[in-house]
C-alpha cells in the first residue's frame, strides 16, 4: 500500500469513528422526490438526489452507520435552497455550505473544489475541469473522482459533460436521466 492509500485509509477510519458518534441526517420532500443530507460535526458529508421512496434515501444515507440520528432542521437553509432548486429557481450552492471531503486524494479534493465553482446553468467538459484543477491531461481521472462524488448538486458534477456535448456518465441516484433533467431545469430558469 502506497503512502497516499495508507493516509486515505487512516482518514476513513478516523471519519468512521467521528460519524458513529455524531452523524445526523435529514430527508425532506422536493418537487423531484425525497432528498437526503448526512452531516458530521464539521460539515455536510453526503447528499442523496431525489428518489420516489423515503426509505431508499434513508438506506443509502445510513449505509454502515449505527448511531446516525434524524434531525429535521439539519442544514435548514440548505434544505430550502434545494427545494427551490427543484421548483426551478436559480440557486447557487456556494462555499457557504461546509463540506467534508475526507477519503479523497489531494487531486480529488482539488477536482471537487473546482467543480463546486461551476455556475448554475453552465457546463464544462471533463477535460476543461481537469485543466481548471491543474492537470490538463487528466480528464479520465476527473471522471473517476466525479463518479465518487458524495455530494451531488452541492458539488455540481451534473454540470460536467463530454467534450462532444454528450452527457457522459452519472453515478448518483437517478443516473444520466436525472443529470439531463437537472441540466434542462437550469437551462429553463437560468
Amino acid at each position: 500500500m502506497n503512502f497516499m492509500a495508507w493516509q486515505g485509509q487512516k482518514n476513513l477510519e478516523k471519519l468512521g469513528k467521528i460519524m458513529k458518534n455524531s452523524a445526523k441526517y435529514t430527508i425532506f420532500r422536493t418537487k423531484g422526490g425525497f432528498f437526503g443530507l448526512l452531516a458530521v460535526k464539521n460539515g455536510l458529508f453526503r447528499a442523496h438526489l431525489p428518489c420516489r421512496r423515503r426509505e431508499q434515501v434513508k438506506s443509502q444515507l445510513q449505509e454502515r452507520l449505527e448511531n446516525c440520528q434524524y434531525d429535521r432542521g439539519l442544514f435548514g437553509k440548505l434544505q430550502e435552497k434545494i427545494k427551490a432548486y427543484f421548483e426551478g429557481e436559480l440557486v447557487e450552492f456556494g462555499s457557504d455550505v461546509p463540506v467534508v471531503l475526507d477519503g479523497y486524494s489531494e487531486f480529488g479534493c482539488k477536482v471537487l473544489e473546482t467543480c463546486r465553482k461551476i455556475k448554475y446553468g453552465e457546463t464544462v467538459s471533463y477535460g476543461q475541469l481537469a485543466k481548471m484543477a491543474g492537470r490538463a491531461n487528466a480528464a479520465r481521472a476527473v471522471g473517476g473522482v466525479l463518479g465518487r462524488n458524495k455530494l451531488p448538486l452541492i458539488i455540481p458534477c451534473h454540470r460536467v459533460i463530454r467534450a462532444d456535448g454528450g452527457m457522459g456518465g452519472f453515478s448518483a441516484a437517478g443516473g444520466v436521466e436525472i443529470k439531463e433533467k437537472m441540466l434542462e431545469l437550469e437551462r429553463k430558469s437560468g
